[in-house]
């Protein structure tokens, strides 16, 4: 149960990061750390910990950078994509916090 309620968690924060490039309502941001919280206390066990914080990584310096590349176009696609990234910069760091936290906590126990 447990599993599909984290994978729905991180299906849904992709299609909330998608759609808030075209609309943007009340809360939007609260809602994606949310469920990047509810994906990095569910989803993420103790074997996936080092390549999902790597992913994280990743994940964040590509949107970072894309940030600033696309930052030169300045067209209506140049701030679509901002506003995706930038979502899914929101959802993916709160996951990676949890994760993150929980690989320090699991750290110090052993």
């Amino acid at each position: 149960m447990e599993s599909k309620v984290g994978r729905w968690a991180f299906i849904i924060g992709v299609i909330i990061a998608v759609l808030l490039g075209f609309i943007s309502f009340a809360f939007s941001s609260l809602i994606l750390v949310i469920l990047g919280l509810i994906v990095g206390f569910i989803n993420i066990g103790e074997k996936q910990t080092n390549s999902y914080l790597i992913a994280v990584v990743a994940l964040l310096v590509i949107g970072i950078s894309s940030l600033q590349v696309f930052g030169v176009l300045g067209s209506a696609l140049n701030n679509w994509i901002q506003a995706v990234l930038t979502s899914f910069i929101t959802f993916v760091a709160a996951s990676g916090l949890v994760v993150a936290i929980k690989s320090v906590l699991q750290a110090n126990q052993d």
